[in-house]
C-alpha cells in the first residue's frame, strides 16, 4: 500500500510552496550563523573550538545543566551535545561535576575561560542588534511578529513528535 499525497487546491498549494521556502530558509540562516560565528572567532583567534561548542556556551550562560536538559530544551541532538560537552570539559571551557543525587547524572557549567567566549558571543550578537536597528533592516514588531510565528511552528512540530494526528 503507498500513500498518497493529498489533493491540494490553489490557496493549500501556494502555502506548501512558502511552508517549503520557509524550512530552506531555516537550514541556511542556521548555516549562515554558525559561518557568522567562525569568521568572528577567527578574527579573535580563537581557534579550538567550533562554532555549534560555542553556541553550546552561550545557551549554558550562567546555569548548571546536564546534557539530558540541553537536549531537552531542542538545542543540541543527543551524541552531538555529548561529544561537545566532553570535548568543552576537556578544553577547559567547562567544569563538570557527579550530580549528588543521581550519581549517573554530571552536571556542567562554564568556566571563567567559556565565560569569557560567552561573553564574545553576546558582543557579537549585540553588534548584529545594533547594525540591524541602525541600518533599520527589521523593526522591533517585525522581529517579534517573527518570533511568535516561529514559536507557534516550534508547537506544532513539538505536537507532531509527541503525538500522532
Amino acid at each position: 500500500m503507498t500513500l498518497q499525497a493529498p489533493l491540494l487546491d490553489g490557496s493549500q498549494k501556494t502555502f506548501l510552496a512558502s511552508y517549503l521556502d520557509s524550512l530552506s530558509m531555516l537550514e541556511r540562516l542556521h548555516r549562515l550563523l554558525l559561518d557568522v560565528i567562525k569568521d568572528d572567532f577567527e578574527r579573535l583567534n580563537i581557534l579550538e573550538i567550533n562554532p555549534v561548542q560555542a553556541l553550546l556556551l552561550f545557551n549554558v550562560a550562567e546555569n548548571e545543566v546536564t546534557a539530558g536538559e540541553l537536549k531537552s530544551r531542542g538545542y543540541y541532538q543527543g551524541s552531538n551535545v555529548s561529544y561537545n560537552l566532553k570535548k568543552l570539559v576537556d578544553l577547559g571551557y567547562m567544569h563538570h561535576q557527579r550530580s549528588e543525587i543521581d550519581r549517573r547524572s554530571v552536571r556542567v557549567r562554564l568556566t571563567e575561560k567559556g565565560r569569557r567566549v560567552r561573553s564574545q558571543m553576546h558582543e557579537l550578537f549585540a553588534r548584529h542588534s545594533e547594525a540591524i536597528v541602525r541600518r533599520a533592516l527589521i523593526g522591533i514588531e517585525d522581529i517579534e511578529t517573527v518570533n511568535s510565528s516561529l514559536k507557534r511552528m516550534e508547537r506544532f512540530w513539538t505536537e507532531q513528535i509527541r503525538y500522532i494526528y
